[in-house]
């Protein structure tokens, strides 16, 4: 799909290719947020009448979910862990390093969440979706621009 805001054509388009099982809000949002990138305020109207459910239940799910974008991504989007494990060996001093070296950059969005299931190798992390382990500072700085230039390290 093209860059930008989609048309109801588009996400009709990405509607139609949803298997029956999938027919559901939550399923739908994600499939157009995986053609898009994100689910824009354009999206709602034609998820309720494919589904035949309301805009307001669709708005429902839209912004009860937090990994549903609804404004484009960042270049890049970190994800830091949060839970106890990844605490105990360092993820606090990560976050405010994260934070402190990035807050200013347009291009980088950075969120705390709670469990990425990889607790036996925190601190964890994602930069683009991709799970990163036994993060500090050095590693989550080479994992970053790794990020920037295109390429994985991990």
């Amino acid at each position: 799909m093209r860059p930008g805001v989609p048309t109801p054509a588009e996400i009709n388009a990405v509607l139609a290719q949803l298997p029956a099982e999938e027919r559901l809000i939550l399923p739908a949002l994600q499939a157009v947020q995986r053609s898009v990138g994100y689910v824009p305020e354009e999206a709602v109207s034609p998820v309720a009448e494919q589904l035949n459910v309301s805009r307001a239940e669709v708005v429902g799910v839209l912004t009860y979910y937090h990994d549903l974008r609804t404004s484009p991504p960042p270049a890049l989007d970190i994800r830091l862990c949060g839970a106890e494990a990844c605490q105990a060996v360092g993820a606090r001093y990560l976050r405010s390093w994260v934070e402190a070296r990035y807050s200013e950059d347009v291009d980088v969005e950075v969120a705390t969440v709670y469990c990425l299931g990889n607790c036996a190798l925190g601190p964890a992390g994602q930069i683009n979706g991709q799970l990163i382990g036994q993060l500090d500072v050095e590693r989550l700085a080479q994992e970053v621009e790794a990020a920037r230039e295109g390429k994985t390290n991990s």
